[in-house]
């Protein structure tokens, strides 16, 4: 089973998967992201959540990089794989033979709780930066200000 979300707001794509996995699920979830990486901007963050998955049919693996490829086409801004073992011979291991390019930062983190730490990260690192750029351009919010009473 694989389910394919996102929260535009948040900028942030979640896959997960489960159990046994074939190449059809792969393909679908594949065209579902595309669909939804469609009307996104540059930037975006996804997390692949594979702590329950059993296996990958090794057919997937044509899908599974043209789904690294449309992150890589819409310039998500980190990849970031939470596999539970991952020295599990599960064919996840496939998953680490795609080459990313630099433009696609992609990590893997063994638990849920390490994948939020960093996306908490980036979260603050992409304020601090919106922070500075607003700072050069004179753009400073009126509320950063203090009330002149």
């Amino acid at each position: 089973m694989i389910s394919v979300e996102i929260n535009r707001s948040k900028r942030l794509l979640v896959i997960s998967a489960a159990g046994h996995v074939v190449e059809e699920e792969i393909k679908r979830a594949t065209e579902r992201v595309r669909e939804m990486l469609r009307p996104t901007t540059p930037g975006l963050r996804a997390l692949l959540d594979f702590r329950w998955l059993d296996s990958i049919h090794p057919s997937a693996a044509p899908h599974i990089a043209e789904m690294m490829n449309a992150l890589a086409q819409k310039q998500a801004a980190s990849v970031i794989r939470v596999i539970a073992d991952p020295g599990k011979d599960i064919a996840l291991n496939m998953l680490s033979q795609f080459r990313y390019s630099a433009e696609l930062p992609v990590s893997t983190v063994e638990t849920l709780v390490e994948a939020l730490d960093r996306l908490l990260e980036q979260n603050a690192e992409r304020e601090r930066q919106e922070t500075r750029e607003d700072g050069e351009r004179g753009n400073i919010p009126a509320s950063d200000f203090p009330s002149a009473s």
